[in-house]
């Protein structure tokens, strides 16, 4: 088996990209912490590597909104670096602020398919306030609503933990959900841990269960091709059974569920 190089693409602001880059190492990958100014220095440094994985954190304190100074810099300087990235057989992560950046810059919904982004064209969603107006935190239950997603081969069901003020998916028309649906783009979704199959149009769950309020109860997209994943929750914060706030009282060992998305990722390449 190949050993991967991923690129964990820190900038200032990020907050994860350690336990992130730790996730990649435990799952059999080699994973470098990249600051965001050395690559746009050189751009052609991301060539070098088969897996690029935007950590979650607060990048640029979010000032002008969650990942949006970030997502201008990768459609910017580094469109081209990015556009060859996103067109090779080679995959992309966006965690929490990571995902914002996914979104902020028009890597999804469209991945390599709409890239670059027309800068004129209307923004088909975007990743905004949660309902509550306020940053919270807590365990979620997730479903698998998507077959061909790399990161999330194997899985049906997890739980992962959410840390985020502005991760409410909205669209702009309902149009926009059946056609992530026809594309098998929605690839997670916030559940109350019952076996009905996901559906776009079922309610919006509660907070309890859907802690941001998303449209279609949306936690996280793929792009068509199933290589590019960008999802709220937090599967580095997952890596082992004690990580989980229940794991005496469930009896858990061994690995964490989130692990397993790290190890899909590095298996990719073998």
């Amino acid at each position: 088996m190949s050993t991967p190089r991923v690129c964990v693409l820190r900038a200032p602001g990020t907050n994860c990209d350690i336990e992130t880059a730790h996730a990649f190492k435990l799952a059999g990958g080699e994973p470098t912490r990249l600051h965001l100014f050395r690559l746009l220095e050189n751009p052609a440094l991301l060539a070098d590597y088969q897996i690029l994985c935007v950590p979650g954190g607060f990048s640029y304190g979010d000032d002008v909104g969650a990942g949006a100074v970030f997502g201008a810099q990768l459609r910017g300087v580094l469109a081209n670096a990015i556009g060859q990235f996103l067109t090779a057989d080679k995959l992309v992560l966006g965690i929490c602020n990571g995902f914002q950046v996914l979104v902020k810059s028009g890597i999804l919904p469209g991945g390599g398919a709409a890239w670059p982004p027309d800068p004129q064209a209307p923004r088909d969603l975007t990743l905004t306030w949660n309902d509550n107006g306020r940053y919270t935190a807590t365990w979620v239950k997730l479903k698998v609503c998507s077959d061909n997603c790399v990161f999330l081969r194997g899985l049906d069901q997890l739980e992962l933990p959410v840390a985020h003020a502005e991760g409410r998916l909205a669209v702009r028309d309902p149009a926009v959900l059946s056609r992530l649906a026809s594309q098998q783009q929605i690839a997670l979704a916030y559940t109350d841990g019952s076996d009905t199959p996901y559906r776009v149009d079922d309610p919006v769950l509660d907070t309890s269960h859907n802690p941001n309020g998303a449209v279609a109860n949306i936690a996280g997209l793929a792009d068509s091709t199933g290589r590019v994943l960008g999802l709220m929750p937090h599967p580095e914060r997952f890596l082992f059974a004690t990580h989980h706030p229940q794991w005496t009282r469930r009896e858990l060992t061994g690995a964490g569920t989130g692990l397993k998305l790290f190890e899909n990722a590095v298996g990719y390449f073998a």
